[in-house]
């Protein structure tokens, strides 16, 4: 169903940017964004938009993504807006409110189930209408793979937020559990390929394999640590290759008839 695709597509994109404006936002007054980070400018921290507009601008796109989540509710039924309400939530309290997700290291939980087992999972109930446990197959490896960029991104700023009290899982155990972390990440996800294969009756769904020398590089890369610059490069590199497994695994669907 194009119409409960495009949906879907747009909510997805109206929570990230949400998040992000808020991860901008409230990171700022709890001092994990100062002159000391390393990593892509935050607009807040960088002067370049006033705290209160930001604010404004977290709520307006929050507001924005109930337009497309509520019409969701013709395909899925109104338990899905117990999923947008959910999300929502989720978006804010990851760096805000009393208790924030992120500074409590359970920032890879709730990347994990949000941005794998929910986005596949209702986006896959809303266009056929039912649940399939080889859904849980497809929906997990994209759920490792988002959970890596985040993984990099806590390597990169570990020591600013130590000092901000942003326990994150890097913070809490170090950085060579983060390295074996992300390495069992990529393993699981290219590992689960055979087994969703094997349920589904295909073995077009072994396209992603294709990404192995990538992800072997980017263990390697991860593993040497370097500079600033060039964990954000392996940032950016981490978030295509998760495009690229979504793509191939997608193709190898249409190309298995699934």
């Amino acid at each position: 169903m194009p119409a409960a695709a495009a949906l879907c597509l747009g909510f997805g994109l109206l929570i990230q940017i949400g998040t992000n404006f808020a991860n901008d936002y409230y990171d700022y007054f709890k001092g994990a964004d100062t002159v000391a980070r390393v990593g892509p400018r935050r607009a807040v921290a960088a002067g370049l938009i006033s705290p209160q507009s930001m604010r404004g601008a977290m709520i307006g796109v929050f507001v924005a993504a109930l337009l497309p989540g509520l019409a969701l509710i013709n395909w899925g039924g109104p338990w899905l807006l117990v999923v947008g309400v959910a999300s929502i939530l989720c978006g804010i309290t990851y760096t805000g409110g009393p208790w924030p997700l992120a500074y409590q290291g359970l920032g890879d939980v709730f990347v994990f189930i949000f941005f794998g087992l929910v986005a596949v999972g209702a986006t896959y109930f809303v266009q056929a209408g039912e649940w399939q446990a080889e859904v849980l197959l497809l929906a997990v490896p994209v759920g490792l793979l988002a959970t890596n960029i985040l993984v990099v991104n806590n390597y990169r700023d570990a020591d600013t937020d130590a000092i901000a009290g942003k326990k994150t899982l890097v913070v809490r155990f170090g950085r060579g559990f983060a390295r074996m972390q992300f390495s069992a990440s990529l393993l699981g996800a290219l590992l689960l390929l055979p087994v969703a294969g094997w349920r589904l009756g295909s073995a077009w769904l072994l396209l992603p394999w294709l990404l192995v020398p990538a992800a072997w590089t980017q263990c390697r890369q991860l593993k040497k640590g370097g500079s600033p610059a060039e964990l954000i490069t392996l940032l950016g590199a981490t978030g295509r290759l998760l495009a690229a497994y979504a793509l191939l695994l997608a193709a190898g669907l249409v190309l298995a008839g699934l």
